[in-house]
């Protein structure tokens, strides 16, 4: 493999003080953004609504559409267009008890120029109980991986390695989702799609660097420097393959995001933010807690041993 970095030695778990300050930071503009804004914005899947898809008689822009769709009470909707065609995608919140009513009132707002009347090939009606099973069947969805990456790195590791890897899981999950907030996107069906995927990526990773973990502390044996040491010595020796992957995984959201239109941009969007955190949280998060956790694990196993010591010595006086 192309080994970017030649014999890297940083000391990136001596640093986890300050990565822990800026993750939590990073969570909790998150969880403000969230929070100030009523909960995240969702789209019609989610929420119930109409989908329609017009044909203009001419090539018309997305601005003039919305700006004709908001002078009838429908600025919110969200507007698609498709390549190389005058065909137009609606998305809208508005639930139409009737689809005749809505189709002519969205035609009526479009042919105001007198150009000819648009066509309505489509009309999808999504709900609000559908919408509210969506949601519950993505949160059993998200609940579900993240169950079985905590059974399977409990499995092949240890039970410390799956909850460091749940809680890093969690972390990055929030981030892209206060990213979402922020920039005032839905959360939709793709969005949801971009988040197990971030999961999945994020979770390789790790498996990834505790795997070389593991092969350290074979070689070396456990009095090969401590803990902390050989979580370090990981890291760096799977830094050239985290920073090739993240650069490809970056490469190929960003053409999404620039060039997949509007349909693709938020799923890239997630992915984009996702793999920019995800190998972060992989050392600052997941190897840092599990250090930590160690650490305070021996402390404890040593604590009666040292009281034993100083009440022998006490006696001796």
């Amino acid at each position: 493999m192309l080994a970017i970095f030649t014999n890297p030695a940083y000391d990136f778990i001596g640093q986890r003080r300050w990565a822990y300050a800026v993750s939590v930071a990073l969570m909790l503009l998150s969880l403000g953004s969230i929070l100030a804004k009523g909960g995240l914005q969702y789209d019609i899947d989610f929420t119930g609504g109409t989908l329609i898809e017009v044909r203009m008689p001419q090539a018309v822009s997305v601005g003039t559409i919305r700006a004709r769709l908001a002078a009838v009470g429908l600025e919110h909707s969200l507007i698609q267009e498709f390549a190389g065609s005058r065909d137009v995608l609606i998305r809208t919140q508005v639930a139409a008890t009737n689809p005749t009513e809505l189709s002519r009132r969205i035609q009526g707002a479009l042919d105001v120029d007198g150009a000819g009347v648009s066509e309505i090939r489509r009309v999808e009606i999504v709900g609000p109980q559908i919408g509210h099973d969506l949601r519950q069947q993505a949160m059993y969805a998200v609940l579900a991986a993240l169950g079985g990456i905590l059974l399977y790195i409990w499995m092949r590791f240890d039970l410390r390695g799956g909850v460091a890897t749940i809680v890093s899981v969690g972390h990055d999950v929030l981030i892209c989702l206060g990213a979402l907030s922020l920039t005032n996107r839905e959360f939709s069906l793709p969005v949801l799609a971009a988040l197990l995927t971030v999961i999945g990526f994020a979770v390789n990773d790790r498996i990834v660097m505790y795997d070389r973990l593991r092969e350290i502390r074979a070689k070396k044996g456990v009095k090969g420097g401590t803990f902390a040491e050989q979580v370090n010595l990981a890291v760096n020796q799977t830094l050239s393959r985290t920073v090739l992957t993240v650069a490809t995984v970056v490469l190929s959201a960003a053409m999404l995001f620039l060039f997949g239109g509007a349909s693709l941009e938020t799923f890239a969007f997630v992915v984009l933010v996702g793999a920019i955190t995800g190998p972060l949280s992989t050392v600052y998060v997941a190897a840092a807690l599990d250090v930590d956790w160690a650490t305070w694990v021996a402390r404890r196993q040593l604590a009666p041993v040292a009281a034993s010591v100083r009440g022998g010595r006490g006696r001796r006086a």
